[in-house]
């Protein structure tokens, strides 16, 4: 699927794109944080037919809803494939440990061991394919998956540096 990118001058942008049923649908990110969930109208693809307005907490439960039972679906799909040489692990980050309060990309888990990030959990909240910009924090899950050595040289990296 394409999603396409719009810079929206003095706004923000936009991402949109089309499902398989042909609806088109957008979200609108505002330079404030909030953002705009539009779907458009089905015989006119530039007009909006429906715009809900997001703060930034509605905006996360609703990437939660639509993310986490994707993130199970996948996470499933992967420990089928165990028998070719995949695994999963959880991963705590200590409050005391060596990225606390430090950034996915500073620890560079894929670029160092080939294992992947594919979510991390706080506080019951799932986080999707984290950035290299995403914060971590004491007491988050890390669930990374690769080869076995790969994703033992994760474990290494976020507990001992």
């Amino acid at each position: 699927m394409e999603v396409e990118q719009t810079a929206l001058p003095g706004i923000g942008l936009r991402h949109e794109f089309t499902t398989q049923s042909g609806r088109r649908i957008g979200v609108v990110s505002h330079r404030t944080g909030r953002r705009d969930l539009v779907i458009y109208d089905k015989s006119d693809p530039d007009q909006a037919c429906e715009a809900v307005k997001l703060n930034d907490e509605e905006a996360d439960a609703l990437c939660e809803l639509l993310g986490a039972p994707r993130i199970v679906q996948r996470l499933n799909e992967l420990h089928r494939q165990v028998e070719e040489g995949l695994v999963s692990l959880q991963l705590p980050i200590l409050p005391d440990g060596p990225y606390a309060g430090r950034t996915m990309g500073e620890a560079r888990i894929r670029t160092r061991t080939g294992a992947s990030v594919v979510a991390v959990v706080r506080a019951g909240r799932v986080f999707a394919s984290p950035g290299p910009d995403f914060g971590l924090d004491g007491g988050d899950v890390v669930v990374v998956v690769g080869t076995p050595e790969g994703t033992s040289a994760a474990s290494d990296i976020l507990t001992t540096g």
